[in-house]
């Protein structure tokens, strides 16, 4: 296969790793953990699992640990390092003990109970080092949550003689990783279950999880397309680009991108909901800075808006949920054939506040929320293109200034979506590093017997030999939320903490980057090789969490 010049360099990447793993390796037990919230529910649920100690690495006494055989799966969208967790986690293995085997569950989870896998070698895993992607062995969305499940894993797992199960995923799949934990506890059927964290957009982490992997090289990618972007608006001096991010659940990386890049506009999901903004409002927003900055004469700049920004505007949020409870199996509406039928019927169903929200949408998009809907009969949110549906209302509104005399500037605009461009990059020097030690981590969790834990890595803006690795319970993370109806365990998700030190820095200096001194930066692209202040450096968003001033 041929490779790139980059590709054949970044094979020979050796990752940094912390001082303590570098050596033997000792277990530092400390206090007992309880759950974030609802904590008897969660003790009850997992009884075998819950209460259990953080765990440090700390230097140690050189240990004679037997072989063991271990299986591991890609769980959930791609997310870049995922190959090095994978070959620190071989690497650990075998430097543990040579003759400890490592196998790949093929396409996610549902390898695992249809028996598909393969035997990871040294040949194969040398193939993927510092590479993007999850195509070693493949990924999927398929939900360890049943009982049949695990038995099925159980057969699979005596037939190779594998006694340790690490799951690499985002706040699903490491749920699902600490109810199989607990289900094989229970059985006591000898199968570890360690998790790693795994998701771009940025909502795994808490005291423990500094961060999420991904997430750095993600942001650092579209940072890189945002700055070429301002590049050309500054210099064609024409055109507004709305460009939406990845991050449904929460706007963690809008705003990191924001800090990197200094847009115009930075839309905040979770601010929108605490300010229980209008779609009116926020459309008022943009077109303010629009004005301004076109008495200036210009008549250009950048706009952010996170994914998932429809669901946290309330007004919007309760109209989906009355569109869900009335179309989902409506014969009536179903029976309509011209698409101005359907939208005076579903105007006479809803209530009077979601009738005014649903009359003010541009009908291509209200026409949108009635037809594309999930085999739920719901409204599938993730394919509404925000950045369309505003650019429209946007346009609309200068339209009627301009006729007023307010507005004598030219509004052009381009829609972008930057999703699938971050999800596989080669990993950035920092999760290439950060992937590799939780990989490492997660062996020695294994080799020491312990289940239910997610590897962690701490101490994230140091350099590496400074970061502090150990083991996290999972039930430490997890509260009791509504799915479907029913009361559920879960990794609790963050949001954009508004009172926290990356929102109140973008917050203090927003108002700076919307007006006529364009403040705009230009990251530029993943830096491999140079100095460590270009190449090693972490998010702006760690930066600011643990107190570094930028």
């Amino acid at each position: 296969m041929k490779k790139s010049p980059l590709q054949i360099a970044r094979s020979t990447y050796e990752p940094k790793m912390p001082h303590a793993l570098r050596g033997n390796v000792a277990l530092h037990l400390g206090a007992p953990t309880e759950s974030v919230a609802d904590q008897e529910a969660i003790k009850n649920l997992f009884p075998n699992t819950y209460g259990m100690p953080l765990i440090t690495f700390e230097k140690g006494e050189a240990v004679q640990y037997p072989a063991v055989n271990v299986g591991v799966i890609l769980s959930g969208g791609q997310a870049p390092g995922g190959h090095n967790v994978i070959a620190g986690l071989f690497d650990g293995l075998k430097r543990l003990n040579p003759e400890s085997k490592l196998f790949g569950f093929l396409g996610g989870p549902s390898g695992l109970i249809d028996h598909k896998y393969m035997e990871l070698t040294k040949e194969i895993v040398d193939e993927y080092r510092n590479t993007g992607g999850f195509d070693i062995i493949g990924s999927g969305r398929t939900k360890l949550e049943l009982p049949e499940q695990f038995e099925s894993g159980i057969v699979i797992c005596r037939e190779l003689g594998i006694k340790a199960i690490v799951i690499i995923g985002g706040d699903d799949s490491n749920t699902n990783a600490c109810v199989l934990a607990e289900y094989y506890k229970q059985k006591n059927c000898g199968i570890q279950v360690i998790g790693c964290p795994k998701t771009i957009d940025g909502d795994l982490k808490n005291s423990q999880i500094e961060t999420s992997f991904g997430f750095d090289t993600a942001c650092k990618v579209y940072s890189e397309l945002i700055g070429n972007i301002q590049r050309d608006a500054n210099s064609a001096k024409k055109y507004w680009h709305f460009i939406r991010l990845m991050g449904r659940s929460a706007s963690h990386i809008a705003l990191e991108c924001a800090l990197q890049s200094q847009p115009n506009i930075c839309l905040v999901s979770e601010e929108v909901a605490e300010k229980k903004m209008t779609l009116n409002q926020i459309v008022d927003q943009i077109v303010s800075v629009i004005v301004n900055r076109a008495e200036a004469g210009l008549n250009f700049g950048t706009i952010l808006i996170p994914e998932g920004l429809i669901e946290f505007i309330p007004a919007m949020k309760q109209l989906i949920s009355e569109l869900n409870d009335l179309l989902a199996h409506n014969e009536d509406f179903n029976a309509l054939e011209t698409d101005d039928e359907k939208r005076q019927y579903v105007k006479g169903k809803l209530t009077e506040e979601s009738r005014s929200v649903y009359r003010d949408l541009p009908k291509g998009i209200a026409k949108q929320l009635t037809m594309d809907r999930d085999p739920h009969g719901n409204v599938q949110v993730s394919l509404i293109e925000t950045e369309k549906l505003l650019i429209e209302m946007v346009a609309k509104r200068l339209a009627t200034l301009k006729a007023n005399g307010i507005y004598h500037g030219k509004f052009s605009a381009l829609n972008h979506f930057f999703g699938y461009e971050g999800r596989c990059a080669i990993p950035s020097n920092f999760d290439a590093d950060y992937c590799y030690t939780l990989g490492n981590a997660a062996a020695i969790l294994i080799v020491n017997g312990k289940t239910g834990y997610m590897a962690s890595v701490k101490n994230l803006t140091k350099s590496a030999d400074e970061w502090i690795a150990g083991g996290v319970p999972i039930t430490m993370m997890m509260n009791m939320e509504r799915r479907h109806g029913e009361m559920k365990p879960v990794i609790q998700k963050a949001l954009v903490d508004l009172n926290g030190a990356p929102f109140k820095y973008f917050e203090a200096h927003r108002a700076q980057w919307a007006d006529a001194n364009t403040s705009y930066i230009y990251p530029g692209p993943i830096q491999y090789y140079g100095p460590s202040e270009v190449c090693d450096q972490p998010t702006q968003t760690l930066k600011l969490e643990s107190g570094v001033k930028l």
